[in-house]
C-alpha cells in the first residue's frame, strides 16, 4: 500500500469514528440546529413585524422578514458548528484518545482532517434543517440552480473556515469549559452585522464595525445569491475572509497540535 493510500484509509476510518460519535451523542447537533431555529422563531414571530417594516424600506427585494433574516441565521449555524467542533476536539484531548492515536501507526494529519470533515458535514446538515424550518415559516428564494450551487459552495467555505477556528480553540483550551466558551463571540457576530437589520440603520461607530467585520460580506453574498439582490464586491470579500479565517485557524490548530505532541 502506498503512503497516499494509507493516508486516505486512516482519514476515512477516523471520519467514520467521528460521524458515529455525532450520532451516538446528538447533544451537539441539537444545539447547532436549536440556537439558530430559536432565534429564527424569535425574530420572525416576535420582532418580525417591527423589523420587517424597516427592512421593507431598503433595497433587498422582499417584504417578508424571514427572507431577510435567514442568511444571517444560516451563517450563525456555521458559527455554532465551530463551537461543536471546539467542544468535540477538547473532549478528545481531555479523554486521552488523541494521545492514544499518536502511539499508533497512523497518518497523524488524519486526526485533524477527519475532525474537520465530520464537523463540516454536521454543520451543513444543520444548515439544511434550519433552511427547512425557514421554508415552513414562509421563506421563498428566487435563486436558480446556479445561485443555489454558489450558495452551497459559500456555506461550505464558511463552515470549513469556522471549523478550523473551532478546532484551534479546542486544541488550545485547557478545559472543556474554556473550549465551549471561546467560540461564543462568533455566534454573536451576525447580530452586529447585516444579519438582523441593514447596517445603514445603525449608529456610525457600530455601522463602521458592522460593515468591516467578516460576517457581513458573507451574509450579503448569501442573501444576494438566494434572493437575487446585488452582491457587488461582497462576493470577493466573502471568499477572501473565508480564506483568511481558514489560514488563521489552520495555522493555529497545527501549532497547537504539534505543541501537544511534544508536551
Amino acid at each position: 500500500m502506498s503512503t497516499a493510500t494509507y493516508a486516505v484509509s486512516d482519514t476515512v476510518t477516523l471520519l467514520r469514528r467521528n460521524l458515529k460519535n455525532n450520532l451516538r451523542y446528538p447533544t451537539s447537533a441539537i444545539a447547532i440546529v436549536g440556537i439558530p431555529v430559536l432565534f429564527l422563531l424569535l425574530f420572525v414571530y416576535v420582532f418580525g413585524g417591527a423589523l420587517g417594516t424597516a427592512v421593507a424600506a431598503t433595497a433587498h427585494g422582499s417584504t417578508h422578514y424571514v427572507n431577510y433574516v435567514l442568511p444571517g441565521l444560516i451563517i450563525m449555524t456555521a458559527a455554532t458548528g465551530s463551537l461543536g467542533a471546539s467542544v468535540s476536539t477538547s473532549v478528545d484531548m481531555t479523554e486521552g484518545i488523541i494521545a492514544r492515536f499518536r502511539t499508533m501507526a497512523i497518518f497523524r494529519p488524519a486526526i485533524l482532517i477527519a475532525r474537520v470533515l465530520s464537523s463540516v458535514t454536521q454543520t451543513l446538515t444543520s444548515m439544511a434543517l434550519v433552511l427547512g424550518v425557514a421554508v415552513a415559516m414562509g421563506f421563498s428564494a428566487t435563486a436558480g440552480l446556479a445561485g443555489w450551487l454558489a450558495a452551497i459552495g459559500l456555506l461550505a467555505l464558511t463552515s470549513f473556515a469556522l471549523t478550523w477556528l473551532g478546532i484551534a480553540f479546542g486544541l488550545a483550551a485547557k478545559t472543556l469549559d474554556a473550549a465551549s466558551n471561546a467560540p461564543f463571540p462568533l455566534i454573536l457576530l451576525p447580530f452586529v452585522g447585516s444579519g438582523i437589520v441593514p447596517t445603514r440603520s445603525m449608529p456610525t461607530a457600530v455601522r463602521y464595525f458592522a460593515e468591516y467585520q467578516p460576517f457581513t460580506p458573507i451574509i450579503e453574498t448569501l442573501r444576494g445569491l438566494l434572493m437575487g439582490t446585488p452582491i457587488g464586491s461582497n462576493g470577493i470579500l466573502a471568499v477572501a475572509w473565508c480564506a483568511g479565517l481558514t489560514a488563521v485557524g489552520f495555522g493555529w490548530a497545527m501549532k497547537a497540535f504539534r505543541r501537544e505532541r511534544t508536551a
